[in-house]
C-alpha cells in the first residue's frame, strides 16, 4: 500500500489465494458460503484464476473499507478470471519446422512421452536449440492440479505470473553463467532457482560443457528425487523441482568432432579434456544421449520437399502414451522406482537377452540400466504393445551411446 492509499500489484497473489481456497475448501464444503479475496486491483485477474474462491480487486484502501461497510454506492464486483481467449498465449514453435534429423525427432518424441532427461551432442547450428524449444509443445496439456501448482509457484517467484501463462507449461533456458542458487535456488532468505520455476515443464542447458562443473553437480540430487532443499541457518525451505532436463552441447571445444570435412582441429586430449567437464553421476542421470550431425546442403535445399511431421501429430501420439502410464502405473515411466521398473518395464525373453548383453558390454551401471529399461517400456507404450520387445530394447541402446568418445 502506498502513503496516498492506494493499493499496489503484490507479488504472490495468486499463491495466496490458491493456499486460501485450499485451506478453506475442507471447512465450507457443508456450506453454501464461498470464501472471499481481497487483493490490489492490478493482481485481481490472476487470482481469479483460481476455482472455488471469490477475488474482489480494490484500487485503494477508501473502496476496500466502503464495501466492507456496505455502502450502497460502493459494492466491488467479483473478479472475472481471464480466459483463453482475453490471454495473449504465444503459441509453441512447431517441430515441422525442423529440417531433417529423423532420428532425433524419434528421440524427442520418446522424451516428451516417458519424460524422460535428453541430452544432444552436435555441432554448432545443427538444431539442437530448435529441437529443445519444440518439446513443450509435445507434452500433454496440464491437469488441473498441475496448472495451479505452475502458477502459484511463478506467482510467488520474482517472475511473478502472468495470465497468459496459465496450463502453459514452463521452458526454462538459463545462460551457462547462472550460479548454484539461480540454478537450484538459494538465497537468504531461501528462494526458488530455474530448476523449480522449470517444475512441471522443461529446463533447457545449452552449451553444457560451458557450466560451471560445481554448478552443474546440485543438479545431481533432484533430478532424481524431483525436490530439492535449501537450508540456511534460520530457516529451510522445500522446493518442487519434477522439471524435464533438455540439454546441448558440442563434441569438442571447437564443436566440430568427427565432421566428414575434416575441420576440427582439436587434439584427443583437448576433446577428452572438454567431455571430462561432465561428470560420470551427472551423465548417468540422463535417460536419452543422442547425436545430431551437421546437416548437408543436399537436406537444405530439399526442406520443402520433405516437410516432417507437425507438433500435432507427435503430440497426439504422445498423449496416447501418457495416458497408457498414468493408468498403469499413476506415474510417467521415467519416474518408477526400481521395484516397478521391475514389475512393469521386463521385455520378453529375446529383449531381456540384448539388454543383458548391451549392459555387460558398454559397462552401464545399475542406474543406466535401469533409465534404459524405463526408456524401453515408454518406446513400447508408443507402439502400443503391453510387452517390450527385442526391437524396443535394441532402439533404447542405441539412445544411450552418443558419449561413447569420452
Amino acid at each position: 500500500m502506498s502513503l496516498t492509499g492506494a493499493l499496489r500489484p503484490m507479488r504472490g497473489a495468486f499463491a495466496m489465494v490458491c493456499g486460501a481456497a485450499r485451506q478453506y475448501s475442507a471447512a465450507d464444503a457443508a456450506s453454501a458460503r464461498v470464501p472471499e479475496v481481497y487483493v490490489p486491483l492490478a493482481s485481481a485477474a490472476e487470482a481469479a484464476l483460481v476455482p472455488g474462491i471469490e477475488v474482489y480487486g480494490a484500487a485503494d484502501l477508501p473502496e476496500l473499507c466502503a464495501h466492507l461497510n456496505g455502502v450502497p454506492d460502493a459494492r466491488l464486483r467479483p473478479a472475472r478470471a481471464a480466459t483463453l481467449s482475453d490471454a495473449a498465449c504465444t503459441p509453441s514453435p512447431d517441430l515441422a519446422d525442423v529440417i531433417g534429423h529423423p532420428g532425433a525427432r524419434r528421440a524427442l518424441e520418446v522424451a516428451a512421452a516417458g519424460g524422460h532427461h535428453l541430452l544432444m551432442v552436435g555441432p554448432p547450428g545443427a538444431g539442437k536449440s530448435m529441437l529443445a524449444a519444440r518439446l513443450p509443445g509435445l507434452l500433454p496439456p496440464m491437469s488441473d492440479d498441475e496448472a495451479l501448482t505452475s502458477a502459484a509457484i511463478l506467482s510467488a517467484s520474482s517472475l511473478g505470473f502472468q495470465p497468459a501463462q496459465w496450463r502453459q507449461r514452463p521452458f526454462r533456458a538459463p545462460h551457462h553463467s547462472s550460479s548454484s542458487a539461480a540454478l537450484v535456488g538459494g538465497r537468504n532468505p531461501p528462494q526458488p532457482g530455474e530448476i523449480t520455476l522449470a517444475h512441471l515443464g522443461v529446463l533447457f542447458l545449452d552449451e553444457l560443457p560451458e557450466f560451471d562443473r560445481k554448478v552443474l553437480e546440485t543438479l545431481r540430487e533432484p533430478l532424481e528425487a524431483g525436490r530439492i532443499t535449501i537450508s540456511r541457518a534460520a530457516q529451510q525451505a522445500d522446493f518442487p523441482a519434477a522439471c524435464q532436463l533438455i540439454a546441448a552441447m558440442n563434441p569438442c571445444p571447437c564443436g566440430w568432432r568427427g565432421d566428414p570435412s575434416g575441420r576440427c582441429r582439436c587434439s584427443p586430449d583437448s576433446a577428452a579434456r572438454y567431455l571430462r567437464k561432465l561428470s560420470g553421476p551427472l551423465v548417468d542421470r540422463i535417460d536419452i544421449q543422442i547425436e545430431l550431425p551437421a546437416l548437408s546442403p543436399a537436406e537444405l535445399s530439399a526442406r520443402s520437399a520433405k516437410r516432417g511431421e507437425s507438433s500435432a501429430q507427435v503430440a497426439a501420439r504422445v498423449a496416447v502414451a501418457r495416458e497408457a502410464q498414468l493408468r498403469r502405473q499413476s506415474k510417467t515411466n521415467r519416474e518408477l522406482d526400481g521395484r516397478e521398473a521391475d514389475d512393469v518395464c521386463r521385455p520378453n525373453s529375446a529383449g531381456e537377452a540384448l539388454l543383458r548383453s548391451a549392459g555387460e558390454r558398454f559397462g552401464w551401471s545399475a542406474r543406466a540400466y535401469y533409465r534404459v529399461l524405463k526408456v524401453v517400456r515408454t518406446i513400447a507404450d508408443l507402439a502400443g504393445v503391453d510387452t517390450p520387445e527385442a526391437a524396443h530394447v535394441a532402439e533404447a541402446i542405441q539412445y544411450r551411446r552418443a558419449l561413447a568418445i569420452a
